[in-house]
C-alpha cells in the first residue's frame, strides 16, 4: 500500500475512534444534563409548593388554591416539561405541561433507536411534598423525550460537522506534509532504477531531512564502490581477453609454423615413398597412401583449428572478411542458412573491438548450431559514428527468457565481453519464436587500453 494512503487511513481510523468516543460522551452528557434539569425543576417547584403550604398555615393563603403552578409557569424556562401533583389520598390531582418548542429538526430513526437503546430519555422524577412532618402528596416532573432526543441530535450534528471539517483539514495537511517529506523517496527510487540500468555514475542529491541524507549518502557510497569494482573488473576482463587472444595467436602461429610444416613434410615424404615403392616395393604403396591420407586429414583439422584460434583474415583482411568467411564456413557445413549484413566501415574499429565482435559472432553461431534447431539465422552489424550494434537472430525453438538454468557458459562469456567493452547486451524473443542477441558497444579509444 502507498505510504501516504496507509498513514491517512490510520489517521482517519484514529479520528473516527476519537469521534465515536466524543459522540458517546456528548450523548451521555446530554442525557445527564436533561436529568439534572429535570431534577432542578422538581426541587424548585417542590420548594414553591412547600412555601405555599407555609403561607396557608400562616393564614396568608387559601387552601383551595393549593397547588398553585402559576409562579412556575411564569418562571419556567425549559419547554416540553410536564408536571403533576397527586395528593396523598388521591382526592386531588393537578397536572400542567409547559408548551414544547416547535422545531424542524427531526433526528434519523437510527439515532432515535440508539439513543433510546442505551440512554433513558424522558426519565421522570417524583418528589414528595411535605410540611411539618406531614406528606401532602407527590410531585412528578416528566421531561419531553422527543425534545431531549432532538436536542442531543442537534449537538451530535454540530459535532459531526465540526469533526468532518477538522479531520478533512488534518488529512489534507498530513497528505501534503507526507507528500513533501516523501518526495526524496521518488528521487531515490529513480536513481536506483538508473543505477540498475548500468549507470553507476548516477549520484543522489543532498536532502533536507537527515534520514534521507543518510540514505542518499549510503547509496552514493555503494554506487561508488560498485563503480570502482566494475571498472576494475572490466580492466581485468580486458586484460584476460587480450592475454587470451595473444595466446591464441601464439598457438595458431606455432601450429602453422611447426605442426603444419611437419604435416606437410610427412605428406611429401609419404608421396615420395609411394612413388619409390611403385618401382622397388609395391607392397609398401598402400602404407604410403594411408600415411598420406592421415596426414591430409590432420592438416584439415589443423586448418579448422587455426581458423577457430585465429582466422588469418582477421589479421590480414580485417573484420568484414573474417565475418564473411565465418558465415560461409557455417553455410557450407550445416542445414541452417546464415546471412550476414554489414552497414558501415569495419576499418574504423580498433583491433581489440574487432576481435571481440568476431568472437561474439562466433559464439552466437555456435550456440545456434548446437541448441536452436533453427533453419535461418541472420547476423547484422551496424557501425555508426560513436557506437555499433551487433544483432544475431534466429528462428529457433526459443519462446521464453531467461536461460539461468542452462549448463552452458556461452551467453555468460558474451555478456562478460560486452560488459568489459562498456556495452550493453540485450536478449529478446523473435516473432513468432527464436532468440535475438543484441550487443550495443561504444566506439572509444578506451576499448583497447
Amino acid at each position: 500500500m502507498n505510504l501516504q494512503l496507509h498513514l491517512l487511513s490510520r489517521i482517519t481510523v484514529v479520528a473516527l475512534m476519537c469521534l465515536f468516543t466524543t459522540a458517546a460522551y456528548v450523548l451521555y452528557h446530554s442525557d445527564r444534563q436533561a436529568g439534572q434539569v429535570t431534577q432542578a425543576t422538581a426541587e424548585s417547584l417542590g420548594k414553591q409548593l412547600e412555601f405555599q403550604l407555609l403561607s396557608i398555615n400562616a393564614g396568608f393563603g387559601r387552601a383551595h388554591q393549593f397547588p398553585d403552578f402559576e409562579l412556575w409557569k411564569q418562571t419556567a424556562n425549559m419547554p416540553g416539561i410536564c408536571i403533576s401533583f397527586v395528593s396523598t389520598d388521591n382526592a386531588a390531582q393537578h397536572s400542567l405541561c409547559n408548551g414544547a418548542k416547535q422545531t424542524s429538526l427531526i433526528p434519523p430513526e437510527i439515532f432515535v433507536t440508539i439513543y433510546r437503546r442505551f440512554l433513558n430519555p424522558g426519565f421522570e422524577i417524583t418528589r414528595p411534598i411535605a410540611f411539618n412532618g406531614r406528606v401532602y402528596g407527590s410531585l412528578t416532573v416528566t421531561p419531553n423525550a422527543e425534545m431531549e432526543i432532538a436536542q442531543a441530535w442537534d449537538n451530535i450534528r454540530s459535532l459531526l460537522s465540526l469533526s468532518a471539517i477538522t479531520v478533512s483539514a488534518v488529512c489534507l495537511l498530513v497528505y501534503l506534509s507526507i507528500s513533501r517529506a516523501l518526495r526524496p523517496a521518488r528521487i531515490i527510487v529513480a536513481g536506483l532504477e538508473t543505477m540498475e540500468k548500468g549507470d553507476l555514475a548516477c549520484r543522489l542529491p543532498t536532502f533536507e531531512l537527515i534520514e534521507w541524507q543518510r540514505t542518499a549518502t549510503a547509496i552514493n557510497r555503494l554506487a561508488a564502490t560498485q563503480q570502482h569494482l566494475l571498472a576494475e573488473r572490466q580492466k581485468l576482463t580486458m586484460k584476460l581477453m587480450n592475454v587470451q587472444e595473444e595466446e591464441r595467436r601464439y598457438l595458431a602461429r606455432e601450429l602453422h609454423d611447426e605442426f603444419g610444416q611437419c604435416l606437410a613434410a610427412i605428406n611429401a615424404v609419404a608421396a615420395s615413398m609411394a612413388q619409390t615403392a611403385e618401382q622397388q616395393c609395391p607392397a609398401l604403396v598402400n602404407d604410403a597412401v594411408h600415411i598420406s591420407r592421415i596426414s591430409q586429414h590432420m592438416m584439415v583439422n589443423v586448418r579448422d583449428l587455426l581458423r577457430r584460434l585465429r582466422p588469418a583474415e582477421l589479421d590480414e583482411l580485417g573484420l568484414a572478411a573474417s565475418l564473411n568467411s565465418l558465415v560461409s564456413g557455417w553455410n557450407a557445413g550445416g542445414k541452417i542458412r546464415y546471412q550476414l549484413s554489414i552497414v558501415g566501415d569495419c576499418a574504423l574499429l580498433p583491433e581489440p573491438l574487432g576481435v571481440s565482435l568476431f568472437r561474439i559472432t562466433q559464439e552466437c553461431l555456435t550456440n545456434i548450431a548446437k541448441h536452436s534447431a533453427a533453419t535461418n539465422a541472420k547476423v547484422t552489424l551496424v557501425i555508426a559514428n560513436n557506437a555499433l550494434t551487433l544483432t544475431v537472430e534466429d528462428n529457433g525453438l526459443t519462446t521464453a527468457l531467461p536461460f539461468a538454468d542452462g549448463p552452458g557458459i556461452g551467453l555468460l562469456g558474451i555478456r562478460e565481453r560486452v560488459t568489459a567493452l562498456n556495452g550493453q547486451l540485450v536478449l529478446a524473443i523473435a516473432e513468432p519464436h527464436g532468440l535475438i542477441v543484441e550487443a550495443r558497444l561504444p566506439i572509444r579509444s578506451d576499448n583497447h587500453d
